[in-house]
């Protein structure tokens, strides 16, 4: 049985890097992964000519020139600006809330008018302390723009209603007073030319890696096979859910392919209606400003998730983040094992911030 530096459970974004920087110092690691691709939940793949994101719209963004320039190493970026536009009933509006959302939703022109409309209509409500979600958005933005381009979503996003969800989850939102479509602040932004299953697999390269393989079938031989272990699972079902199960968000994608050649004409469309079972369609040949004689679209459904299925983000309320600083301190008995990542950490957790996390702990170890 061959005997490695590193095993690393998961071949997406945290495990790559850390891979990438175990190879340099000469390290040997085996990559496993359940999935039968590498690259995890930012996983590409061609379609009609067209990079496809398999589990939804990745656009990456950083302020940190030192991961910017890191992610430069293995692929080349584009100039995608994300600039989502928010559906409801028959209305159209930018994203994220700027002076074209405010200019259409109440026929004004300028940033004085939106702000004296918007604290108008918070000082009506006069909450003092937000006791849930609703009372939050309320606060922070007024009615119209939280009926209309806040309630639905979020109410499908978390399959709750607002008023049975936590203030925190919003704990600001982002009103800009310019007639600015960007959604994100970042310096640096755009998406990896070709996909970033291309951007994964140059991180990997010289590393030995095992697709359809589960960690807990074989678990003891597995970690019998490596000096130290990077577990990017679940951090609860690493310890058999021992004190508990961690809840999360799991979301469906349902793709068509369009004999079209444009069927949006924007990459991301959020549908913000309680009525609309989906949250956003995504037509990903725009991501890429591609010109295809047919179009790829993937309606987003988010649910439950139910154990045996793909998390895809943490529940980070009260009760879940005191679990997993229960599992967390279980963690640190662990000396050969380092947690990391989304489900390792049970953190949402942008892809920048992943890789500083991997560099990090690589730095570290």
């Amino acid at each position: 049985m061959k005997h490695y530096d590193y095993l690393i459970v998961g071949a997406g974004l945290y495990g790559a890097v850390f891979a990438y920087e175990a190879r340099k110092k000469g390290k040997s690691c085996l990559v496993i992964d359940k999935r039968n691709h590498i690259a995890g939940n930012i996983f590409t793949k061609e379609v009609e000519g067209i990079q496809v994101h398999e589990y939804g719209a990745h656009i990456f963004h950083t302020s940190n020139k030192k991961v910017w320039e890191y992610v430069n190493q293995f692929a080349e970026f584009n100039q995608y600006i994300n600039s989502p536009i928010a559906v409801y009933k028959d209305e159209l509006y930018n994203l994220p809330f700027n002076m074209n959302t405010f200019s259409k939703m109440w026929n004004i022109r300028t940033p004085q008018q939106a702000k004296e409309k918007i604290a108008e209509q918070i000082a009506e409500l006069s909450i003092t302390e937000p006791k849930n979600l609703e009372e939050q958005a309320l606060s922070l933005a007024g009615k119209d723009v939280y009926e209309k381009l806040v309630k639905g979503y979020t109410e499908k996003q978390w399959g709750r209603d607002c008023k049975d969800l936590p203030a925190f989850i919003i704990k600001r939102l982002p009103l800009r007073f310019t007639y600015d479509n960007n959604y994100f602040n970042d310096r640096y932004q755009g998406i990896p030319i070709g996909g970033y299953t291309v951007m994964v697999e140059r991180m990997l390269e010289g590393a030995e890696i095992c697709l359809n393989t589960d960690y807990f079938s074989k678990k003891e031989q597995f970690d019998q096979m490596a000096d130290q272990i990077v577990y990017t699972g679940q951090i609860d079902r690493y310890f058999d859910y021992c004190l508990g199960v961690l809840e999360y968000r799991m979301v469906r994608f349902e793709q068509e392919i369009l004999d079209c050649e444009n069927y949006q004409g924007n990459a991301v469309v959020n549908y913000t209606e309680r009525e609309v079972p989906y949250t956003r369609i995504i037509e990903h040949k725009h991501f890429e400003f591609g010109k295809q004689e047919k179009t790829v679209i993937s309606k987003e459904y988010p649910s439950e998730w139910k154990k045996g299925e793909e998390p895809y983000y943490p529940v980070n309320d009260n009760k879940n983040n005191e679990l997993y600083e229960k599992y967390r301190q279980l963690a640190k008995k662990e000396t050969n094992v380092l947690f990391g990542g989304r489900l390792g950490e049970y953190r949402y957790y942008d892809m920048d911030k992943v890789i500083e996390q991997a560099l990090k702990a690589a730095e570290e170890i």
